[in-house]
């Protein structure tokens, strides 16, 4: 590859790893740049064809419509989960009710989708009465659980859908189930231990006083509108991906898969669908993957930018970065010395 060609797309990966963390108005409207780079992308590498562009139209399509589908009937639903969680909680323990809300929106993230995910627990945790500390907490382990399930499918968030699509070709043939039959065995128990990080000591932290409450209700235009800014991500996704692909291909496959991980922590401040487009190539080997993606998956919940859950929530409950760090980076870190050193001798 020529090297002015290399140089420009070296400069388009540091502008979509630094602008969005720096640059406030490009944050709140990261698809438009995301797309912008991705298209930039395309065509340093000379990457334009036909077969991309339906590629970009098609992937985002099972993705976007679950999250349509799954938006209107939550719509119509959310008037029967407060006197559901009402009734549960006569017959459950605070704890219980916290375990089995965490552990059920992280396995079915990746069906219902992430985004569908966090509204329902905004919508829980405004039922709950908990003590505003407390639900910062729940908020932040059920955003690691909800971050964690949704890579089993590629419906569940973008991240899934980008990696599946990178990989559906030859060596790894990823299909709709490929992401499950490799990573079910180190998700799962994460799920679990976020699920009983989130309930403990959830009684006696119980409180009569208002805490978090959602900011805004869903509305048809809503619903329409995320599911337009989720296709338009996930399309730039495949610009990005397919444009620097050659930078890919001539330095990640190189550099030691236990530094890739610990270098993938930046996913903290920025979206690991992102970082996904940028890193994941076929020509990677399934242990590379594996700790690529763990690393992505974990990081991606330590702060707000991290993942679409954390952002959700934070939005609608008007989380402060600091309070989300103040739980999100000791235990994100923690687990991340804990899967590097699982993965390490397993995978």
């Amino acid at each position: 590859m020529e090297y002015i060609p290399l140089l420009g797309l070296t400069l388009v990966l540091l502008l979509t790893l630094i602008l969005p963390f720096s640059v406030k108005i490009i944050e709140e409207e990261i698809e438009i740049f995301l797309f912008l780079m991705g298209v930039l992308a395309v065509s340093i590498s000379r990457a334009w064809s036909a077969h991309l562009l339906l590629e970009a139209i098609k992937e985002p399509l099972p993705i976007t419509a679950s999250v349509l589908v799954m938006g209107i009937i939550f719509k119509h639903l959310r008037k029967k989960i407060a006197p559901f969680i009402k009734k549960l909680g006569k017959k459950l323990s605070p704890e219980k009710i916290v375990f089995l809300t965490v552990l059920l929106l992280g396995f079915f993230s990746s069906v219902i989708t992430a985004i569908i995910s966090a509204i329902i627990l905004s919508e829980i945790v405004g039922i709950l009465k908990f003590k505003r500390e407390f639900e910062i907490k729940l908020i932040v382990f059920a955003c690691f659980s909800i971050g964690m399930g949704a890579v089993l499918t590629p419906l569940g968030e973008p991240l899934s859908t980008i990696i599946v699509s990178k990989l559906k070709g030859e060596p790894h043939n990823a299909d709709f189930f490929y992401l499950f039959k490799n990573f079910f065995e180190y998700v799962i128990p994460g799920i679990f231990l976020f699920s009983w990080l989130a309930s403990r000591k959830a009684s006696i932290n119980i409180s009569s006083q208002e805490g978090l409450t959602e900011e805004y209700h869903e509305t048809y235009s809503t619903i329409f509108f995320r599911t337009f800014k989720v296709f338009l991500f996930v399309m730039a996704l495949i610009f990005l991906g397919a444009g620097i692909s050659p930078l890919t291909s001539r330095f990640i496959s190189s550099i030691p898969v236990e530094a890739l991980f610990w270098v993938n922590s930046i996913s903290s401040v920025l979206d690991n669908a992102t970082l996904a487009a940028a890193e994941i190539s076929p020509i990677l080997s399934d242990r590379q993957i594996t700790f690529i993606l763990m690393g992505l998956i974990i990081s991606g919940g330590m702060l707000i930018p991290g993942n679409i859950p954390n952002i959700i929530c934070a939005s609608k409950l008007n989380i402060k970065s600091k309070e989300w760090a103040k739980i999100g980076l000791p235990y994100g870190l923690a687990f991340m010395i804990v899967y590097f050193i699982a993965l390490h001798f397993l995978a």
